[in-house]
């Protein structure tokens, strides 16, 4: 499994060398550091699946000896530790930079990035190639856009709910988060394993 995850680095080794100035790039344009840190997370692992829709890499994936199991958690670990790295690199460049940002930026960045990952990656295994790619790329820069709009409006329009959240204390609220988070990443996980045991390819 460690194979495949390299085999990703080593094949968009090319594109990797614009990560560094698209990082450089929302720094400048002091973008929030949760902005910047998703959108850095979410750069290596779809890029792959990218790839892959060209490529159409599935096909000689399956000729190697590693199960379809083992594929699809490549996928989703990788996906961890390329998240990991990314944020290592954001969190050096906006220290440098002298942009402050705080822990709960990562937290919510990586919250992010799991959660959206979970709904996305299932779908590069039930559509067919080609367009797929572009349709999450502008369903994740739509959400960037206008989800804080719209979690503004909830916070002011539902107040009952927004009054409870107010009431827990800070370690609730992050350990509920992370609890939510990782309940949808794992179902994620299994319902797209079960996609991809049944495609044919």
């Amino acid at each position: 499994m460690f194979n495949l995850i390299r085999r990703d680095v080593i094949l968009q080794k090319w594109l990797l060398l614009t990560f560094i100035p698209v990082i450089v790039f929302f720094v400048i344009m002091d973008s929030h550091p949760v902005l910047t840190f998703l959108v850095a997370s979410v750069f290596i692992p779809f890029n792959a699946f990218a790839y892959d829709e060209k490529a159409e890499t599935n096909i000689l994936l399956n000729s190697l000896p590693y199960t379809r199991k083992e594929i699809i958690a490549s996928r989703y670990f990788g996906a961890i530790v390329y998240m990991i790295l990314a944020i290592g690199v954001t969190s050096l460049a906006l220290f440098v930079s002298s942009t402050p940002f705080a822990i709960q930026d990562i937290a919510i960045a990586i919250g992010l990035f799991l959660l959206f990952a979970s709904f996305t990656f299932p779908l590069f295994y039930i559509f067919k190639p080609g367009y797929i790619f572009y349709v999450v790329l502008i369903s994740f820069l739509l959400l960037a856009g206008i989800g804080p709009p719209i979690v503004l409006f909830l916070a002011e329009n539902l107040t009952a709910i927004t009054d409870f959240i107010y009431s827990l204390s800070i370690p609730v609220i992050y350990t509920g988060a992370a609890v939510i988070v990782i309940f949808f990443y794992a179902v994620s996980w299994g319902v797209t394993t079960i996609i991809y045991q049944r495609k044919a390819f």
